[in-house]
C-alpha cells in the first residue's frame, strides 16, 4: 500500500478533527465582514478558490483567491490567508514577506517546523493531516473542511459521505477512460480544478476542468465514446443528457462534493496502478516547490 492510499483513507477522521478545531474557536481565521484574499500554489490554490467562493457566497465578506505568485500587491485587503502544506513554498513566503507590516496575514500549514511559522501574523497548524506522499490529498481536504466548519457549513453528514466515497466501487469506465473533464459550479469549480490536477499528478492522465456552463461553449466537442465527464454537485439542466448523447461516460454523485473529490483521489491511484506508476512520487515533482535564488 502506498502512502497516498493510507492518507486518502484517513480523511474522515481528519475532517472530524478539523471541524472540532473550528468549533473550539482556536482557528485564527477571518472574521465575518473582513475583505480577504486567499492564496496558495497548486492544490492549495484550488482549495483557496473553493473557500473564497463559499465565504463570499454566504455573505461573510468579499473574498478573492489568487495563485501566490499572481497576488495584486496594490489591492487592499483586511487579511491575506495563505495555504501551504509544507510551509516552505517560495512564492508563499515571498508574498508574506512583502505583506509584513502592511496587511494582516494568516497561514494554514501542516508543518510547525518551517519558515511560515514566523512569516505570518497568525498560524493554524493541521499537523495531524500532514502527508508523506508528494501528491496532496488529506491536507487539502482537511483545510477546506476547517474553512467550511468556520463558515458554519460543515455537518456530520459530510464525514459520513467521505466514508461512503471510500467504500464505493469505482467504475471501470472511469479507470479506462482516455480523457476526463471535471466540471463544477460556484465553490465546486475549485474542486473540479483540483480533481484534474490530481489525475495529472498521480496517473499522468489527460484531464481538463471547467465551470459547468462553460463546458457547453466548445469543450464538449471533445466528448466521445471512451471519454468521461465528471460533475461536482448538481449539473445545469440538460447537460447530462447532452454529454451522454456524445457517447461519453457521465459521472455524478449525490455525495457532498468534497466527499466526491475523495472518489477522484481513489480513481487517480487506481489509474496510476493500472499504468505501473508510483502515485507517491510523480515524475518531475517534489513535496514543496523551493526555487533557487536568482
Amino acid at each position: 500500500m502506498t502512502f497516498v492510499d493510507t492518507e486518502i483513507a484517513s480523511q474522515p477522521e481528519c475532517w472530524q478533527r478539523a471541524a472540532d478545531l473550528a468549533a473550539e474557536g482556536g482557528a485564527a481565521l477571518p472574521d465575518p465582514g473582513e475583505r480577504i484574499a486567499v492564496v496558495g500554489c497548486g492544490t492549495s490554490y484550488y482549495m483557496a478558490q473553493s473557500y473564497a467562493a463559499l465565504r463570499e457566497g454566504t455573505g461573510q465578506g468579499e473574498s478573492d483567491a489568487f495563485a501566490a505568485s499572481e497576488f495584486p500587491l496594490d489591492r487592499p485587503y483586511d487579511r491575506v490567508l495563505a495555504l501551504t502544506r509544507s510551509g516552505t513554498t517560495t512564492e508563499v513566503l515571498e508574498l508574506l514577506g512583502r505583506l509584513d507590516g502592511t496587511t494582516r496575514t494568516t497561514a494554514v500549514t501542516a508543518d510547525p517546523d518551517t519558515p511560515v511559522m514566523s512569516a505570518a501574523d497568525d498560524v493554524v497548524v493541521l499537523d495531524f493531516a500532514d502527508e508523506q506522499s508528494v501528491v496532496q490529498t488529506r491536507f487539502a481536504t482537511t483545510a477546506l473542511t476547517l474553512f467550511r466548519a468556520h463558515l458554519g457549513l460543515h455537518t456530520d453528514n459530510v464525514v459520513e459521505d467521505a466514508r461512503t466515497a471510500l467504500a464505493e466501487p469505482l467504475s471501470q469506465d472511469l479507470v479506462d477512460a482516455t480523457q476526463i473533464a471535471f466540471l463544477g459550479r460556484g465553490w465546486t469549480v475549485g474542486l473540479a480544478n483540483e480533481a484534474a490536477l490530481k489525475m495529472k499528478e498521480a496517473s499522468l492522465s489527460w484531464t481538463e476542468s471547467y465551470p459547468a456552463m462553460e463546458y457547453r461553449h466548445g469543450p464538449i466537442s471533445i466528448a466521445t465514446t471512451g471519454t468521461a465527464t465528471w460533475m461536482f454537485g448538481p449539473a445545469p439542466a440538460g447537460l447530462a443528457e447532452q454529454v451522454r448523447a456524445t457517447g461519453a461516460h457521465w459521472a455524478e454523485s449525490p455525495l457532498d462534493p468534497l466527499a466526491d473529490l475523495v472518489r477522484v483521489q481513489r480513481l487517480a491511484v487506481a489509474r496510476a496502478a493500472a499504468r505501473g506508476l508510483d502515485p507517491d512520487r510523480p515524475r518531475h515533482l517534489t513535496r514543496s516547490v523551493v526555487l533557487a535564488d536568482a
